[in-house]
Formats: structure tokens, C-alpha cells, sequence
């Protein structure tokens, strides 16, 4: 639709019937049908006038449109035109500017050569007269001004660099480096005049002089400052070298304080007399200070070389005691700047700690235990600044840390001496709910002392004695894990045979089967606590000595085998615990075994041997797990391992019991229900709070169980006929070994005649592996259950439930 419109006959929807209908509603209507079909006529001859008249407007339209474009392009021309004219009269506009301005150009250029002209010759003026002042100062040692004047000399000398090609120029340069040459060598001689190094004795006090001619030797080249500091510092410490010989009695290592204390006196003396002679950037009381140290480092390590054999433990760490204060008390009084000088080489700092149990030396012998298990979670220190003379002294004492590494390895090894001898003084721990399973005290002990020598080795350094010291580590460890720990476990005796059916059926509460006491099972519970957490604790240290030692020996520090030694002991306790358990329950299933199954006339309650397993689990695993309360993890692992190893034994004492009757099979799959809901409970078991069992555990206690229920459940079935029987076998069990099957075929009695054609038909009723999926849906569809057998176990679930 082009144009709005109401009429009907223009609407999208036009239907002619309605059309019609609404122009002739009636019959009555029809009458004026000759006017209508006029007036139709005549609206279709004005539309065809219409059509006619535009059809015909159009036949000029082509003509008018390249009349329009023609026009069109005429206009751009024209305007291409007057473009093009202004584009030539702003040239010639800048062409005019350029001849109008040509001159004020040259003048510009004209006034900057004279005022660079102007400023030359004022520097040069300046340079002549200040060379010729710098000259006259300098033979009168007038130092205060030639400071001054030097400096500005230079700084105006600088804007001649590129006009050194004048002879004049190079000359006035020539005698500036003369006069500063003459300074030097001026400014040397008098120092030399001033403190003689073969002097008798040094001079009252500073000049003036002197003092404003280290302001010179500050714009002088730096080799003449540094020539003048190491004079100074050199004849100060004359004195020391020759009191602290090495033949003398003072220079041996058990009276380093007098060294200190005579640096000390020294300072002060440099401070009221010379304190104001050298400019305060100088630092010379820190140069003297690391000076001395130098020095006392270089002597330490030769009289230590001479005198090896007479260092001992004590010496060594009062000597590197004094020196770590004396580093210390350095670090406080100076920043360390004149550290990084190209004459003074800055000692190798160790990279800080972030150590969070690294208490101060006061604290060490007190504290209570190295690492808590709780030590990841709590908020570490803040850094501690670095001491950036850390060392500078006391690592003349590296080479000698063997003497401390030997000593501790002694010392160590008496502590692991003296446990093992408390251990068997004191016996094992006494079997209390509330305090058994508890850590053995002796572990504390042991990594208390193992913090003491980690922070104070780490105070002494953090190089290849660290290292030393961890491998003196890593032995005790595993001694503590062998002599301590596996040495104390108890030892299992097998001694179950000769006993008869009455006896097991007959066992009575207090009656033991070779089972450990009651102190026993709180030692092994105790060691495997103590095991754990040496385990983390060890863990931990090997975290904390990787943080201490330095960067470039991280990798040598490897406890990886001292934790695996404490996992030996806790498997080794678990299997334990487990192996009592299990020779326990041993003679009770060696009675059901033995039992006459087939003359079981009537199902009861449940057999004697369950009661006697249940009997000694109720005994066994709350000891258990009240002395494993604090490591969980291992209490659910000691629950699957003997579930791994009780079911199975269950199952093939299960194939023992042959033949069983009907009657015998319904008891015993009685029986296997009520070990399994005892098994499914064992975490709790005696316990006021009830948890749900790990699920990892009831997954393997409902897999092994059930498949003994089902064992029991095929022996139930009747045997004809034998294709009904083998597919339901091979339903139920889905177990393809024709062993299993010949076990099953005893249990039911079978000769074995008999169970030589139901293995062949066994073989040929077992599915292919590829069809598998479709021979286990036909066997379900083709093995329905026998009348006979679903009564009974119908019968059975109701006598168990009864019982539950």
C-alpha cells in the first residue's frame, strides 16, 4: 500500500463475496444493480485516465535526469576552477611573506650569534680569571676558597667542550687539569705531613687546613678521596695490628672482647678529635668500623687455622656470640651505605627468614615445642630488617662449625640414648582412655632441641653447615623411628594351634586367643600417634630449614625418606592392630568350618562363633579407636584394612562348611547377615556417639558381605534342573572360575559324577566376553526362581527382621 485508502477494494484482505454481499445485502437491493455496475464502470475508466496520464508523464523522465546530471557536472567544474585559483593566490600570498620577512629573519639569526657570542666571552673571561685565582689559591693553600672556585672552574670549563680545538681554549683546559693534579698531589702531602705512617706520634688534633681540603678532594677526582680515606683509616688502625699480633696473648678467641672494646674506645677518640675534620658524607666512623672488621676477620681466620686443634665447642660459640653482638650493635649505629663502595666488598647477606616460631636467643632455651600442627594456619611475623653487617666478622667461624656440628651430633646422639633408657625405666604408657594414644613425651623433647640448633645455626650461617646440621637431623630421626618407635612395638606370637571345637564354641569373656593386652594396644596406638605426628612435625621442619639455608642450597635439604620411615611405623602399627584383631576372630571361624552343617535341623539364633567374633571386636576396636581419637583418618584406615582382610578369610572359611543342608545354609546366611551389620557399625561400636561409617569403608564391607549372601544363596538353590542352576550362579556371583563353582558343588554335597556334568555345562553356559551384555539379559530372562526357593528365602528375610 503506497497511499492511505478506505476503500474496501484496496484492503490486503479483499473478499469479493463479502464485497457483493455488502453492495446488495437484500433481495430488495438488486433493484439498483444497474446503478452500481455504472458507477463501477466509471471508477474504472478514471483509473485508467490515471494510468494512462503517468505512463505518459514518465517518457520524459530519462530525458530530465541527463539534463540534471549534465548540470551537475558543469557546477564541478566550475568549482574545480576557483579552487585552483585560490590555491595559486595563497602561494603567491607566501611567496610575498617570505620576501617582506627575509630580512627580520637574518636579523634574528644575527642577534642569537651575538648573545651566544656575548655568553662565551663572559665565560671565557670567567674561565681566565678564575685559572689564574685557582693557581695563586693553591700556592697559598688557601683550600676554603679554592673549593668554591675549583668547583665553578669546572662547571664553566664544561660549556668549552666544544670549542676545544682553540689553541687558547685547550690550553685554558690543559692548566685547569694541571692545577687540580698539583691539588691532589698538595692535598695528599699534606694528610701525609699531618698523620705520618712511620710517625712516632700522631698530631694533636685537625687543622682547618686540613678540613677544607677535603672539601676540595670532593670535586677532585675520587681516587684522590679514597686515597686520603684509606691513609687515614690504615694509620688509625695501626695500633690494632700491632697489639692483637698473632703471638699475643689477646688475640686468641677467648678474649675477642678486648678487639671490641678497643674499636669502641677508638671511635669515640675519632669522634672528639677528627669528628669535624671530615665532611659527614665521608662516613668515616663507619669506614673505620667495617675496616676493623675486615681487618679482625682476615686475623681471626689465620690465628683459627694455626690453633684448630684448641677450639672448642664452648669457645667457638662464646666467640661467635660476642661477634653476632658486635654486628648487631653495629647495625644499630650505622646505616651500612659505605657497604656498597667499590673499595669495601659487601659481605654475602643470607636472604631473610620468614621463620613465624623464630624467637629471640633469650627465648630459645625455653620454648616449648618447634612446630605446632596449628603453625600453617597462624599469621606469620613481619619481616625482620636485614643487619647488612650480618657476618662480616663472624664468617671467619664457617670453616670451624664442625667442632658445633660434631658436638650437637653427640649430643644428639646421648638424647636418643637417654630416651630409649626412660622408656624402659618407665615402662610403656599406662592404659587411660582420656590420656592414651597420646604423643610420647620424649618426641617433644627431641624436636625442642632440633629448634635450638636450627635457630642458633642459623644465627652462626646459613651455608653448607646448615646442610651439615640437617643431615645430623635426618640420622636421628630415623634413629628415633627405629629405636624408639619400631623397637618398642610389640611382637606377635602365633600360638593357636591344638585347639579343639568345644574349646573355640566355649570361649568365655576373659579367655585369651594370643591376643595383645590392653597395655599393649595402647602402645601401639600411642606409638602410631607419636609416628603421625612426627610425620607432620618432621614435614614442617624440612618447610622451616628451606626458608633458613641459602637460596642457592634449597634443593640439598630433603627429608622426603625420614617421612616415609614414620609411614613405615604407622602402616606397620595398623597391621598390628589389624593382625591381633584378626587372630582373634581366627578359632571362631575355624569352629564354623568345622561345624556339621548338614544336620542343622532348624534355624536360631545366631551361632556361637558370631558371637564370639562380635565378642572380640567389642573388645578390641573401642580401645582402639578412643587412643586414636586425635588421627581419625588412621582409625578408618586400620577399620578397611581388616574388613580387606577379615571378609575374605570369612569367605574361605565359608567354603569349608561342606556339605550344608537347606536348614545349615539358612543359619549360616543368618550368620553372615548379622557379621555384616557388626562389620557396617564397627566404627562406632560401644561408642555413646553414633557417626556414620566413611563411605569408602561401608563400600567395601556391603561388596564383600554381599557377595558371601549370595554364595549362601546359590548353595540354597536346588540343583535341578542344572541349566537353571548354572544361569543362576553365574547371575548371582558373576564370577567365571571354575574353582568357585567346584567349591559351591561341595557345599551343596554333590558327587561327583554329578558335578562333573555341571562343570561341563558350567563351561558352556559361561557368556563370551565380547556378547557379555546380552548373554547376562537372556540369562535373567531364562532363570526364573524356583516356588521352592523363593519360600524359603522369603521365610528367612522374615525371621531376620524378627530378630532386628
Amino acid at each position: 500500500q503506497v497511499f492511505p485508502s478506505q476503500d474496501p477494494l484496496d484492503r490486503a484482505d479483499f473478499n469479493a463475496v463479502e464485497y457483493i454481499n455488502a453492495l446488495f445485502p437484500t433481495e430488495q437491493s438488486l433493484a439498483n444493480i444497474d446503478e452500481v455496475v455504472n458507477k463501477i464502470r466509471l471508477k474504472i475508466r478514471r483509473l485508467d485516465d490515471n494510468i494512462r496520464t503517468v505512463v505518459r508523464g514518465q517518457t520524459n523522465v530519462g530525458q530530465d535526469g541527463r539534463q540534471a546530471l549534465e548540470e551537475a557536472q558543469k557546477a564541478i567544474q566550475q568549482l574545480f576552477g576557483k579552487i585552483k585559483d585560490i590555491k595559486d593566490k595563497a602561494e603567491k600570498s607566501e611567496q610575498m611573506v617570505k620576501e617582506i620577512t627575509r630580512d627580520i629573519k637574518q636579523l634574528d639569526h644575527a642577534k642569537r650569534h651575538l648573545t651566544t657570542s656575548i655568553t662565551t666571552l663572559n665565560h671565557l673571561h670567567m674561565l681566565a680569571g678564575g685559572v689564574d685565582s685557582l693557581e695563586a689559591m693553591t700556592r697559598r693553600r688557601q683550600y676554603g676558597e679554592v673549593a668554591n672556585l675549583l668547583q665553578g672552574v669546572v662547571n664553566v670549563l664544561e660549556h668549552f667542550n666544544k670549542y676545544m680545538g682553540i689553541p687558547q681554549i685547550r690550553q685554558l683546559s690543559e692548566r685547569v687539569k694541571a692545577a687540580q693534579n698539583e691539588l691532589g698531589q698538595q692535598i695528599l702531602a699534606d694528610f701525609e705531613e699531618a698523620f705520618p705512617s712511620q710517625g712516632t706520634k700522631r698530631p694533636g688534633g685537625p687543622s682547618n687546613v686540613l678540613r677544607d681540603a677535603c672539601l676540595v678532594a670532593n670535586v677532585l677526582d675520587p681516587r684522590i678521596k679514597q686515597e686520603i680515606i684509606k691513609k687515614f683509616i690504615k694509620q688509625h688502625l695501626s695500633e690494632y695490628l700491632v697489639l692483637f699480633q698473632e703471638n699475643q696473648d689477646v688475640a686468641w678467641l677467648d678474649k675477642i672482647d678486648r678487639r671490641y672494646a678497643w674499636i669502641k674506645r677508638q671511635l669515640v677518640d675519632y669522634e672528639e678529635k677528627f669528628g669535624r675534620m671530615f665532611p659527614q658524607e665521608w662516613c668515616m666512623t663507619e669506614r673505620i668500623a667495617v675496616e676493623f672488621c675486615h681487618v679482625t676477620r682476615t686475623e681471626l681466620a689465620k690465628i683459627m687455622r694455626t690453633r684448630a686443634k684448641e677450639i672448642e665447642v664452648k669457645l667457638l660459640l662464646f666467640a661467635i656470640q660476642r661477634t653476632t653482638n658486635f654486628e648487631g650493635l653495629l647495625a644499630k649505629r650505622f646505616s651500612g651505605c659505605t657497604l656498597t663502595d667499590g673499595a669495601v666488598k659487601k659481605p654475602e647477606v643470607p636472604p631473610p627468614s620468614t621463620n613465624p616460631f623464630l624467637e629471640d636467643e633469650t627465648g630459645t632455651e625455653t620454648d616449648e615445642i618447634v612446630i605446632e600442627k596449628s603453625d600453617s594456619d597462624k599469621p606469620k611475623k613481619p619481616k625482620v630488617p636485614d643487619n647488612p653487617f650480618h657476618g662480616i666478622v663472624s664468617k671467619c667461624f664457617e670453616p670451624h662449625l664442625y667442632v658445633y656440628i660434631e658436638s650437637q651430633d653427640k649430643n644428639l646422639s646421648e638424647l636418643i640414648d637417654r630416651f630409649v633408657a626412660d622408656f624402659k625405666a618407665q615402662g610403656p604408657p599406662k592404659p587411660n582412655v582420656d590420656e592414651g594414644g597420646a604423643v610420647l613425651p620424649s618426641c617433644a623433647d627431641l624436636f625442642v632441641y632440633y629448634k635450638k640448633c636450627m635457630v642458633q645455626c642459623s644465627q652462626l650461617s646459613t651455608g653448607e653447615p646448615m646442610i651439615a646440621l640437617t643431615t645430623i637431623f635426618q640420622k636421628y630421626l630415623r634413629e628415633y623411628a627405629w629405636k624408639i618407635l619400631s623397637g618398642n612395638l610389640p611382637k606377635t606370637t602365633s600360638s593357636s594351634g591344638g585347639l579343639t571345637i568345644t574349646s573355640l564354641l566355649k570361649e568365655k569373656e576373659g579367655s585369651e586367643v594370643a591376643k595383645f593386652t590392653l597395655e599393649e594396644l595402647c602402645l601401639i596406638c600411642s606409638i602410631l600417634s607419636t609416628a603421625e605426628y612426627c610425620l607432620a612435625t618432621t614435614q614442617q621442619l624440612e618447610e622451616k630449614l628451606r626458608e633458613k639455608v641459602d637460596a642457592s642450597l634449597v634443593e640439598r635439604i630433603n627429608l622426603t625418606g625420614e617421612m616415609d620411615t614414620f609411614s613405615i611405623v604407622i602402616s606397620n602399627s595398623i597391621q598390628l592392630l589389624v593382625q591381633d584383631l584378626d587372630a582373634a576372630c581366627d578359632p571362631a571361624l575355624t569352629a564354623m568350618s568345622k561345624m556339621q552343617w548338614q544336620n542343622v535341623e532348624h534355624v536360631g539364633d545366631q551361632s556361637p562363633y558370631v558371637t564370639s567374633v562380635i565378642l572380640h571386636i567389642k573388645q578390641n576396636v573401642p580401645i582402639i579407636r578412643d587412643n586414636l581419637a586425635s588421627t581419625r583418618k588412621y582409625f578408618t584406615q586400620f577399620c578397611i584394612k581388616f574388613a580387606n582382610s577379615f571378609i575374605p578369610k570369612f569367605i574361605n572359611h565359608l567354603f569349608k562348611c561342606k556339605p550344608i543342608s537347606m536348614v545349615g545354609a539358612e543359619q549360616l546366611l543368618l550368620d553372615t547377615h548379622s557379621l555384616k551389620m557388626v562389620l557396617l557399625d564397627l566404627p562406632s561400636i560401644g561408642s555413646q556417639v553414633v557417626r556414620k561409617a566413611p563411605a569408602s569403608y561401608t563400600k567395601i564391607v556391603v561388596k564383600g558381605m554381599t557377595r558371601a549372601e549370595m554364595i549362601l544363596k546359590v548353595v540354597m538353590a536346588p540343583h535341578e534342573p542344572p541349566v537353571v542352576f548354572v544361569d543362576n550362579y553365574i547371575k548371582l556371583l558373576a564370577d567365571c572360575s571354575t574353582d568357585t563353582f567346584q567349591k559351591i558343588l561341595d557345599m551343596k554335597g554333590l558327587k561327583r559324577s554329578e558335578q562333573s556334568s555341571m562343570l561341563d555345562l558350567f563351561r558352556q553356559r559361561l557368556p563370551a566376553p565380547p556378547s557379555g551384555a546380552e548373554n547376562s539379559v537372556s540369562l535373567s530372562l531364562s532363570a526364573p526362581t524356583p516356588e521352592q526357593e523363593s519360600s524359603r528365602i522369603r521365610k528367612l528375610e522374615k525371621l531376620i527382621k524378627k530378630r532386628l
